[in-house]
């Protein structure tokens, strides 16, 4: 029967599906916390699914000879077929992945395509000469675990099930480089022969990072055919129920981190690896490594995000459908923010102009913006020790939204890595002129007199106090105009006008905009270079 309902007919299942679930968190923590995301009836299923996998792979990874490896392996398949013929299994994480399989009715020549990859890597390692080779083993490997558990969040369409196996395939492409140094060791090398031979470069050259700039485009090479699976597997997020997409976002947002964390690193993964996304406590990676290129890192980058409907348009896609993909890129950019060292980041978000747009494309940004504070982002935020700040007008925005931008300001009140500030409902002119009514209502009762008056006491009266001036304005999809964004703080702004549409602004554009800031003298009005900052010039005394 096909059923997403969890009723466990024995003390003995349900110690095996929480078995599954303790599994997972401990070998492949982000896909538990992606799990996690998903509604309750459904969750310890995929906990079944993903344990299952993850255990057949430590067996076929576990020491000893490769005849040792096979016959392990001959035994557990054995045990596995035996399970999905009778219903039933003996071994606790069998029993829930038997019982899942049943109640959802999963697809067995899957599991069966999964198994014979798996076994054909146990007994001799595999050797991939084209790109093509490796997909092969990337859709039997994580394709088709991922295909296996799509039913489970509605998606049964052969058309949408291939999306699910990119995602996978994308996700393994990138995953092999966190066990790069250890495989490379253990002789097993999973990129495609002809890379290397293109470059000059044999897997020696790989096991002690020699020939950098070689390892460097060996590195892009990669990276450049699994962005293309990325982007084509990224539209199933939207194929299924709401209640599901947290779950297929958190796992494409994971995809693209990982993938610019190899971008970061380039050569050095080949001896350094990665470091995984989530630890097996639950906790996201906080470290900061500031990228040895860039001398001189903005402290304040400020970013227009700029072209999501011009964007989804030109794919003939619906705006929501750019808002979405935006989303993603404003988590990836915070991500490469910390990673490259900046202290402040501020987006603009909704600006108080964007009114008037229709209510159907309001509806959508706001749930989508809501989504990604309530469903996992806010706390993902937290734990890599970044504050949150909302900068704007409180009193128009939809009331969930506001409950979820509130909610994070406080959870992440006393992080001190970044300060994200997001600005919505927000317009510079507005602002000021609220922040010049306070000013004007304080001296009218005498707490101030109009001489008194100074830039901290307008400061202290906007929307987002203490706000530093911005270092760097960043504007995607081509625009060079600044809409009316953070007048006050841009005074002494360096801009970027980057074409590229906000949804594919990632890592690679924001060190390439870092990388010009750098390399700019800033006088602050003077004809030397000046400080990090202007400072407020010295009053003279007043006379008695």
């Amino acid at each position: 029967m096909t059923s997403g309902a969890t009723s466990f007919g024995s003390s003995e299942l349900r110690e095996s599906y929480e078995l599954c679930e303790t599994v997972t968190r401990q070998s492949h923590a982000p896909l538990w916390r992606a799990g996690e995301l998903l509604p309750a009836p459904v969750r310890p299923h995929m906990h079944a699914v993903n344990g299952f996998a993850l255990w057949t792979d430590a067996i076929a990874d576990r020491g000893g000879t490769a005849a040792e490896r096979e016959r392990r392996l001959a035994r557990w398949y054995s045990a596995v077929r035996e399970g999905l013929r009778s219903g039933d299994s003996g071994h606790p994480v069998l029993r829930a992945f038997v019982d899942t399989v049943w109640r959802w009715e999963l697809d067995r020549a899957v599991i069966e395509e999964h198994l014979g990859v798996l076994e054909t890597d146990c007994v001799s390692p595999p050797v991939f000469e084209t790109f093509q080779d490796q997909r092969r083993y990337l859709r039997g490997v994580t394709g088709a675990h991922f295909e296996l558990w799509s039913p489970l969040v509605g998606l049964r369409d052969p058309k949408v099930l291939a999306l699910t196996s990119l995602l996978g395939e994308a996700g393994q492409a990138v995953d092999q480089f966190e066990d790069m140094p250890e495989d490379l060791a253990a002789g097993r090398c999973y990129l495609p022969r002809g890379d290397l031979r293109a470059l000059g470069l044999e897997v020696s050259d790989l096991v002690r990072g020699e020939r950098p700039g070689a390892l460097a485009e060996l590195v892009r090479m990669q990276l450049g055919r699994w962005k293309v699976l990325l982007e084509q597997a990224a539209p199933v997020t939207g194929m299924v129920e709401r209640e599901y997409q947290p779950f297929l976002h958190v796992l494409v947002l994971g995809a693209h981190l990982q993938f610019d964390e190899v971008a970061l690193r380039q050569e050095r993964v080949f001896t350094q690896g990665l470091e995984p996304l989530v630890s097996a406590d639950g906790a996201s990676r906080r470290s900061v490594w500031a990228h040895a290129e860039v001398d001189t890192v903005p402290e304040h980058v400020a970013v227009i995000m700029d072209g999501n409907r011009r964007w989804a348009s030109e794919q003939g896609r619906p705006a929501s459908w750019g808002h979405q993909a935006g989303q993603w890129s404003a988590m990836r950019l915070v991500n490469a923010a910390l990673r490259l060292g900046v202290r402040h980041l501020t987006f603009y978000a909704f600006s108080t102009e964007n009114w008037t747009r229709s209510q159907d494309e309001l509806d959508a940004l706001f749930e989508i913006m809501g989504d990604a504070m309530a469903c996992g982002g806010g706390e993902w935020l937290h734990d890599l020790g970044v504050r949150v700040r909302w900068c704007g007008r409180r009193d128009r925005i939809d009331p969930s939204l506001a409950s979820a931008l509130t909610l994070v300001e406080s959870m992440t009140s006393n992080n001190e890595t970044l300060t994200l500030t997001v600005c919505v409902d927000y317009g510079g002119r507005e602002e000021l002129v609220e922040a010049a009514r306070a000013l004007a209502a304080e001296a009218a009762t005498g707490a101030i007199r109009p001489a008194d008056i100074g830039p901290a006491d307008l400061d202290r009266h906007m929307y987002a106090p203490g706000l530093p001036d911005v270092d760097l304005l960043i504007r995607t999809s081509g625009e060079q105009r600044i809409s009316n964004f953070l007048p006050w703080h841009l005074a002494y702004a360096e801009m970027v006008f980057d074409p590229t549409p906000w949804p594919s602004f990632g890592l690679e554009q924001l060190r390439e905009a870092v990388t010009i800031y750098a390399g700019r003298q800033r006088r602050f009005g003077g004809t030397l270079p000046g400080p990090t900052r202007p400072t407020e010039p010295v009053r003279s005394a007043k006379p008695a």
